[in-house]
């Protein structure tokens, strides 16, 4: 359980999420890096170069200051790693599960409201546009790959990603290893009264 907390701790460190462009002007793409607590890329330049493509398409200008879960993400974080160094100081089947599914929960809030600020700024389009693609979405994908005009866009959990859902594969591991040896403790306990009551 104290593994699956330090996992979790990578966050704080490292990107959870990335949406890479791919088009002939970008062979290689240009790769956002979403944090909990940031929204930057693989080159200081790519936010600015994302927020100018955006421009032509009339998507709104994605400012990392002013989207409130950046700022509130990190605490919700920082609760859960407290409760599992609690779960881990109790030491119970019980404990190690309700942390697991409090993770899940907020997992999937957080994965909808991921979806919700992509269709926000995927729909959103100002009307003076330079360009205009009428009924085209210009949504990203929650996760996998989707052509958008002539861009290919790639939506995929980034190392942090990768390591939070390790953490819950962890925990998930503690909860059921902790269950198993109790009941074994209490077969072996149960054997060793039902000896001594027939000795």
């Amino acid at each position: 359980m104290v593994a699956a907390v330090l996992c979790l701790s990578s966050l704080f460190f490292l990107p959870m999420w990335k949406i890479t462009l791919i088009a002939p002007q970008y062979p290689k793409g240009i790769q956002m890096n979403i944090h909990i607590n940031k929204i930057g890329g693989d080159s200081p330049a790519v936010l600015q170069n994302i927020n100018i493509l955006n421009h032509y398409i009339g998507m709104k200008k994605i400012e990392p200051e002013s989207i409130p879960e950046l700022k509130y993400f990190p605490y919700i974080i920082i609760g859960l790693m407290v409760l599992g160094l609690l779960a881990a100081g109790v030491n119970r089947p019980s404990f190690y599960l309700t942390w697991v599914v409090l993770f899940g929960v907020l997992a999937l809030l957080g994965i909808y409201d991921f979806y919700l600020w992509e269709y926000d700024y995927g729909h959103t389009l100002d009307p003076r546009a330079p360009m205009k693609f009428p009924g085209a979405s210009f949504q990203p994908p929650v996760f996998g790959t989707k052509n958008i005009i002539n861009f290919v866009a790639k939506s995929y959990p980034h190392t942090g990603g990768y390591l939070a859902m390790l953490s819950a594969m962890l925990a998930t591991a503690a909860w059921w290893i902790k269950n198993k040896i109790d009941k074994t403790n209490e077969k072996n306990i149960s054997s060793s009264q039902f000896a001594m009551a027939n000795k």
